[in-house]
């Protein structure tokens, strides 16, 4: 199964092959959505140097491991997690593979952990998708896509200010418009007790 890019563009984000050859293009390292530096006042906002922090997504690294199966760590292992492009909703089996993901990284997050996810995928594919799968609060931020390197750049979104989004993400389209240029981050808070008050309505 391959993602349409638009237009008759096929593009195999699902498959491993695409990225091993994706990989071997570049003669160096590459960073997807945004570079450290534009990324770190909102980083600098959710992480403390004291929390453990782990990286998801190795790139070409010989350093691999599946993010649906991370059993290598405990139950509450790290403060946060930060994804830049691993949470992909396309390939065979996505949506499984997705889920699977996403109840690992609840389970190795601890208590009040945050899931720090940087992506292209727009609200109405991603936010009913994490406060449904896991006890996660989300908040919504946005940086604009082209970054400049220029002082007098100015940046259409504050990326420290979350966008209001509300259940059926109305809000943020009616804030962003149609096709708004950004990358989607989307800041996803364990809480324990979203778990426990769903378990008590069930068994009500």
């Amino acid at each position: 199964m391959t993602l349409g890019g638009g237009g008759t563009t096929q593009v195999a984000y699902g498959d491993k092959w695409y990225w091993e050859k994706r990989y071997a293009q570049e003669p160096g390292s590459y960073d997807w959505y945004q570079t450290y530096h534009s990324l770190a006042p909102l980083l600098r906002l959710y992480v403390h140097p004291h929390h453990r922090v782990l990286v998801v997504g190795c790139g070409n690294s010989d350093m691999n491991m599946d993010v649906r199966d991370m059993s290598a760590f405990e139950a509450g292992s790290f403060d946060a997690i930060i994804d830049k492009g691993v949470y992909l909703q396309c390939g065979n089996d996505s949506m499984i593979n997705a889920a699977q993901m996403l109840a690992e990284v609840c389970r190795v997050l601890k208590d009040e952990g945050k899931y720090i996810l940087i992506t292209y995928g727009a609200p109405v594919q991603r936010l009913h998708l994490l406060r449904d799968s896991c006890s996660l609060t989300v908040k919504l931020h946005v940086i604009d896509k082209v970054q400049s390197t220029g002082s007098s750049h100015q940046q259409k979104w504050e990326l420290t200010s979350p966008i209001a989004s509300d259940k059926d993400v109305s809000s943020v389209e009616s804030v962003l418009g149609p096709n708004p240029g950004v990358h989607y981050i989307y800041v996803c808070v364990k809480d324990n007790t979203l778990e426990s008050r769903h378990k008590a309505q069930i068994n009500y």
